[in-house]
């Protein structure tokens, strides 16, 4: 399994819960597990992160991600399907979306697109949580992988699947 992390995992797991320099295990694990493969980020979910908004601290998101090594290990060496980024916005969004609309998704459609590939070998990774009552442009991203039958979970379920820890260096 492949997990294929949005935006939202990193910048709110740093602002957050696990600031890069109070926890760096975190991101020493989350660039192992991408050395192994397992974590991925597709270009355009990097080029979210680090080209986002300037807010405290993201100037360490930002030095960490876009370190030489880091950035080797985390980047999806794929790139886009756009008939499967068109089939995502027409049938998980609304297939008649105005610019402004699809301008307001941002590029969630290019990590779903990149599960959607591969649906039985990726999961994508969000904080966004399920409010199937919102329509259009406002669909949250589980409840349009759900629209597909892609898995979909939060960091925290992330950590539990590969057994994050502090101490995950010392495990066996």
């Amino acid at each position: 399994m492949i997990y294929l992390l949005d935006a939202s995992v990193l910048i709110t797991a740093h602002t957050t819960y696990y600031p890069i320099d109070r926890v760096p295990e975190f991101w020493d694990w989350l660039q192992h597990q991408a050395r192994l493969g397992k974590i991925k980020v597709p270009q355009e979910i990097f080029e979210e992160i680090k080209d986002g908004p300037e807010e405290e601290g993201r100037d360490l998101l930002f030095d960490w991600i876009t370190s030489e090594e880091v950035k080797n290990d985390l980047l999806l060496a794929e790139e886009a399907d756009p008939v499967l980024v068109a089939q995502v916005v027409n049938d998980g969004y609304a297939n008649n979306l105005s610019d402004s609309e699809i301008e307001q998704i941002g590029r969630d459609p290019f990590l779903i697109s990149y599960a959607l590939s591969d649906r039985h070998n990726r999961c994508v990774v969000t904080t966004e949580v399920s409010k199937p009552s919102k329509q259009r442009q406002n669909k949250h991203i589980p409840d349009v992988c759900q629209g597909f039958g892609l898995t979909c979970i939060n960091t925290f379920s992330l950590s539990r699947e590969l057994n994050f820890s502090t101490a995950w260096r010392a495990a066996p």
